[in-house]
Formats: C-alpha cells, sequence, structure tokens
C-alpha cells in the first residue's frame, strides 16, 4: 500500500460550497458602478486609501482593445462609452482569438510534434474550436465537458470531435520498444500522470499528480483518487479520428491503407536500387494517384482525439521488447502503484471521482460509462461545480487586472495563495453560475467596474501597497509576446487578419498573419518565441513569465523582423506627418518635445526612406509600443 500521511488533511477553503453574503457598505457610495466596487472599496476604506483617478478615454480605449482582442484600437475614437466599446469588441472574431491563445496554454496546444510520433498536421482544427467556442460564449460548463467527452453527447457528430484535442494533444513521450516492459511501464505511467496533471490544474486548481507516490502532502487527496483518475486516461488511445460518419470513412481507411503499403514498396524500392528503379517507382506513383482521385473525401479532415481502448504494456510474443497491447473499446481499472512505481503493484482501484467530492449518494461519482471521460467532465461541472467555476473565473479576473483574487491560478490547494477578496471572489462566481457560467457576462461585470477603470498611476496607493493587493490603481501591463508582434504588425499596415488554418512559421518574414496562427512546436521551439517568454507547449502554464533581456533589446534592434516591419511604417510615414504616425501607433497626439526632436531628426532629410525607417524602428521599439497603462 502507499505509505499514508499522519493525520487528516486540512480541507483548502476551495472545497468549501460558495458562501454568498450580500456586498458590504461603504461611505464613498458616488464611486462604485457594479456589485464588484462595493466588495474592493470596502476593504480600501478600511485600509485607509482611496481610489485612484478614472483613466482617461485613450488609455481606456487601448487598454480595452488589447484585453479583448489583443490588438490596438483603431485611430480614432468614436465616441462611445466603455459599455458599448465592450460590447463591440465581445462581437469581434478578434475575440475569440485573443482568449483562446490564454486557453492554449493551460491546455498545451502544440502544432508540431517530434517525426516518431503520430501526426498533428490537423491540430489547428483544436485551435480553431477553442477560438469559435469563445467567439459564440459557450457555456463554460459547457466548453469543459466537450473537451473531454465530446464523442458521449448524442448532439455531437463525427465533425465535433476536433474538441477532444485538450486530451488528443497530450504531451506523449517516446518509447524504445526494444526495451523490456518494466522500462516502457514507467514511461507510460509518466503519461498517464501528465494527463491526471493537467485537468487538476487546468479545471480544478489541484496538483492532483502530488499523489501518485502517496497521499497528497497538503491537500485531502489521495493515492487511490489519483490512480482512480489515472485509470480513465489508461483507458483510452490517443488517435487521429476521422471527422466524417463511418460511411465516408470507411472507403478512405482502406485507400490510405493501400496508398501506405505502395509508399512502403517505394521506399523498400530505392534502398534495393533496381536497374529499372525508374519505372517501377513511376508505376507505383500512378496507383497511388489512381486511388487518391478514385476515393471520395480521401484528403478528409482527422481530428486528434481519442479512442477508447485499455492500454496494456506486455512482453513481444516469440522476440525481446515491448508491446502496446491496445484492447479497443475496452476499459480498465489501474492497481495502485507503490511509491509510483508500475512493477510494484497494489490492489486495482475502479475509476471514480475525488472522494473529496462526493456525489448526492454520499460517495464519490462512479465511473462506469466506457473510460469514464463523460463521467469525469460531469463531476467536474457538477459536483466540484464551485471550485471549477473559481478557478475560471479567477483566471479571467488575472488576465484582466494582472494579478488574481488568488495569486496562484492553478494552486487552489492549502500550498496556494489564500483570495485577498474571498466574498467578492464566491459573490462573482456565483453571478458567473447563475448568468449561465457565460465568460462574456464575466468579462462585461469586471469591464464595466469602476475598480478596472482605474488609472495606473496612484502615488499612495504603490507606496502603501505596492503589490496592489488592494486594488487601489491599476497596474501598467506589459503586453505578452502575440499582441506585441500583432501591434506591430499592424502599424506596419501588413497584418493578415484571416481567421483559421493551418499554423505558418513564425519567423519568416512572409508570414503576416496574427502571431496565433504561428506554428509551435515541442521539440524544436523557434528562437523568437522563446527568446520573448512564450512558454514551452509540453506544459501547463498559467501564467507568462516576464523577463527582460539583452537579447530582447537586441531583436528590436536588428532582427530582420523589426528591420522589415520599420521600412514598411516608414515608407507610410513619408507620406504623411508626424501626428499621423502617433495617432496610428499610439492613438494621440505627439508631445511637444517629442515633435520638436522629430523636426530636428528629419531636417534636411525628410525624403530620406532610411531616415524614415530609422525613426520608425525607435518608435516601435519603444516603450509605449510595448506596455499599456
Amino acid at each position: 500500500m502507499a505509505k499514508k500521511d499522519e493525520g487528516p488533511k486540512p480541507v483548502p477553503w476551495s472545497f468549501a460550497p460558495l458562501k454568498r453574503v450580500e456586498p458590504p457598505k461603504v461611505q464613498n457610495t458616488a464611486w462604485p458602478q457594479t456589485r464588484i466596487d462595493l466588495y474592493i472599496l470596502a476593504k480600501m476604506e478600511a485600509a485607509g486609501l482611496k481610489p485612484a483617478a478614472k483613466a482617461d478615454e485613450r488609455v481606456l480605449r487601448r487598454r480595452l482593445a488589447f484585453d479583448l482582442t489583443g490588438l490596438p484600437p483603431s485611430d480614432k475614437s468614436d465616441g462611445s462609452d466603455v459599455s458599448d466599446q465592450v460590447r463591440q469588441l465581445l462581437a469581434s472574431p478578434h475575440y475569440g482569438e485573443r482568449w483562446a491563445r490564454h486557453w492554449l496554454d493551460l491546455a498545451r496546444y502544440v502544432d508540431q510534434t517530434p517525426d516518431w510520433l503520430d501526426s498533428t498536421k490537423y491540430s489547428y482544427l483544436y485551435r480553431d474550436w477553442v477560438v469559435q467556442a469563445f467567439n459564440e460564449d459557450m457555456p463554460y460548463d459547457r466548453f469543459v465537458v466537450r473537451q473531454l467527452a465530446t464523442d458521449f453527447l448524442p448532439e455531437c457528430g463525427p465533425k465535433d470531435r476536433v474538441a477532444l484535442g485538450f486530451i488528443g494533444l497530450s504531451p506523449t513521450y517516446f518509447k524504445e520498444l526494444q526495451l523490456p516492459p518494466e522500462i516502457i511501464k514507467t514511461t507510460v505511467a509518466d503519461e498517464w500522470e501528465e494527463h491526471v496533471d493537467a485537468i487538476g490544474r487546468t479545471f480544478l486548481g489541484l496538483t492532483l499528480a502530488c499523489a501518485r507516490c502517496h497521499d497528497h502532502k497538503s491537500d485531502p487527496i489521495t493515492a487511490q483518487d489519483y490512480y482512480a483518475l489515472a485509470g480513465v486516461f489508461a483507458s483510452v488511445k490517443l488517435s487521429e479520428v476521422p471527422t466524417m460518419d463511418d460511411r465516408l470513412w470507411k472507403p478512405v481507411e482502406k485507400a490510405r491503407g493501400e496508398v501506405a503499403a505502395l509508399e512502403k514498396q517505394i521506399k523498400d524500392l530505392a534502398k534495393k536500387k533496381p536497374k529499372d528503379l525508374k519505372e517501377q517507382t513511376q508505376a507505383l506513383q500512378a496507383k497511388i494517384d489512381g486511388i487518391k482521385a478514385s476515393t471520395p473525401h480521401y484528403n478528409m479532415l482527422m481530428a486528434n482525439a481519442v479512442e477508447e481502448a485499455a492500454l496494456f504494456v506486455v512482453n513481444k510474443e516469440k522476440e525481446h521488447g515491448t508491446k502496446l497491447d491496445y484492447k479497443m473499446g475496452m476499459a480498465r481499472d489501474l492497481e495502485l502503484m507503490k511509491r509510483g512505481n508500475p512493477n510494484d503493484l497494489g490492489e486495482a482501484v475502479p475509476r471514480r471521482f475525488l472522494s473529496a467530492f462526493p456525489s448526492k449518494s454520499g460517495a464519490p461519482r462512479k465511473f462506469t460509462t466506457g473510460s469514464g471521460r463523460l463521467e469525469l467532465a460531469q463531476a467536474l461541472t457538477e459536483e466540484a461545480a464551485p471550485l471549477t467555476a473559481r478557478v475560471i473565473v479567477n483566471r479571467v479576473w488575472k488576465h484582466h487586472f494582472g494579478r488574481g483574487l488568488v495569486d496562484t491560478p492553478s494552486e487552489f490547494g492549502n500550498l496556494g495563495e489564500v483570495p485577498t477578496h474571498p466574498e467578492l471572489l464566491d459573490d462573482l462566481t456565483g453571478r458567473f453560475i447563475e448568468h449561465g457560467w457565460s465568460i462574456k457576462w464575466l468579462h462585461r461585470e469586471i469591464l464595466n467596474s469602476a475598480t478596472w477603470q482605474q488609472a495606473s498611476i496612484a502615488p499612495e496607493s504603490e507606496q502603501r501597497d505596492p503589490e496592489n493587493k488592494l486594488y487601489a490603481r491599476m497596474l501598467r501591463r506589459r503586453l505578452d509576446w502575440e499582441a506585441w508582434r500583432d501591434a506591430i504588425l499592424t502599424a506596419s499596415g501588413q497584418i493578415n487578419l484571416t481567421t483559421g488554418g493551418p499554423a505558418a512559421v513564425i519567423n519568416d518574414l512572409k508570414n503576416t498573419r496574427r502571431s496565433l496562427y504561428g506554428a509551435s512546436d515541442r521539440q524544436d521551439m523557434d528562437p523568437m518565441l522563446r527568446l520573448h517568454d512564450v512558454p514551452d507547449p509540453g506544459a501547463h502554464n498559467p501564467w507568462r513569465t516576464e523577463t527582460i533581456t539583452p537579447l530582447q533589446g537586441l531583436f528590436a534592434l536588428n532582427s530582420p523582423f523589426m528591420q522589415h516591419h520599420a521600412d514598411a511604417l516608414g515608407k507610410w510615414a513619408m507620406g504623411h506627418d508626424v501626428s499621423a504616425v502617433y495617432a496610428r501607433l499610439f492613438q494621440r497626439p505627439p508631445t511637444p518635445r517629442e515633435a520638436q526632436a522629430a523636426k530636428v531628426f528629419f531636417t534636411g532629410r525628410e525624403h530620406d526612406e532610411a531616415a524614415w525607417s530609422q525613426y520608425a524602428q525607435a518608435l516601435l521599439a519603444g516603450n509605449e509600443m510595448l506596455f499599456v497603462d
């Protein structure tokens, strides 16, 4: 049996039901605009602080545009108020692109994997599904269920299987099957651990994988809980599955098998090099072309998804090595692995949900439908609904404010931070559920608050509350790499706003699509991405790390990307004036000092393309392009 810790674990605050209390009374009754403001202002006043002034119209327009779409606003204001701007931006197709990027960081989304793994050339279908789900304001509880169990939902068809990319694109590890099963079992168990960890941290904000070797050290999660969930992932196979029904797929499957056999013959011929190699190769290629041409839907899109299959790691028959034996259509319960060792097994643990979240029967929900993915998703959004909802509400809050009400967004257990405003978190979460788990409702509630509309300059609160735990001002925010690159493409007038479709190499100067559509690679991350703190797509990433390095500065000064777009902006600027350039980049006129500096710089060089390019690059590389007040 797994080693047990002494005594019961304290139950984290996050496991409790939602506790709804009415907003507190405040002295400054003129300031609040939403219920959020009452909770925030009460704590400010108790600490002797006052809210910062409201940010000016230009700052709010930039802040709104980057928050909701990841793109800069237009040059000129249309005079609409904040609530109207929020409504317009939430209706933009670019809203889904911005918020899909946040989700894909959690989901370990990737476009390219090592060549020894199965293809992920259709992974973009999952990315595009996430974009569409945000744009359509799919209820978050539904969003969760669709990603874990779309194939069990009667209202969903083959084309909907792309939603299963959350599991279907999970990291997989190299397995040298010439090695004995004892070694390969550990690699497979590591994959199951990764899947459990991703589910726990993404949806529940819990580090469930800590219970693989022993009961969780700080939270009421047992080793039995861990293996009850790991059994779900021992009962699925990551696969490419068709996006059309079997009637159309079966002929394609047969044809693709024939083509694969013919392509193998061509490779074998290339090794043998017979005298008539060219003639034989041409004949085989003609057969391949004929099969493809005569098979309807031969190039049908495939979904990176899962199939129901129990995996057993066994000896190869009649030879050394290991076989991954998938029992299609079956599910299995895992034996408890003592100290996490798959070669030292205890009793089998039936698949079920966490014991800390009992169902109405008083016992944790049992998983009996296939692998249990459907019941797992239902338990996340029913028994664990308060925690699941708190976690996503806090994530949205953190993206808007730069810090969360809980500042450890994927750790809601005893090792994480406690909420700075627990009553606000529970009230906002409760109303989020009451409004149909609507993420767009949540955006409106936050962005229409006086709290979010504060200026970022407030000397008193900066001195007395440097971490801004009381929210007596807004934080000046550095743009993430995607928004910064997209802003530069917009400024140069070269951005391609086409939505969806396959990813392209991000460092190709011809690639002017939004950064969301730049290809990510788990094995060989593009240096441009790595340099600018884009996280490893092989891991769950709840928040972007921000660094300031000399290499980033050198990129801004010397990279072909910056020089290319400075040239484009410079050519445009030559036909306008400095005021137009500032309006395009920063939605404001230049200050007298900035205008004078430009005048001095261009004296005698008004028609010099190189001078305008240098000027454009200085503006593009400046802090005002990189930060939002």
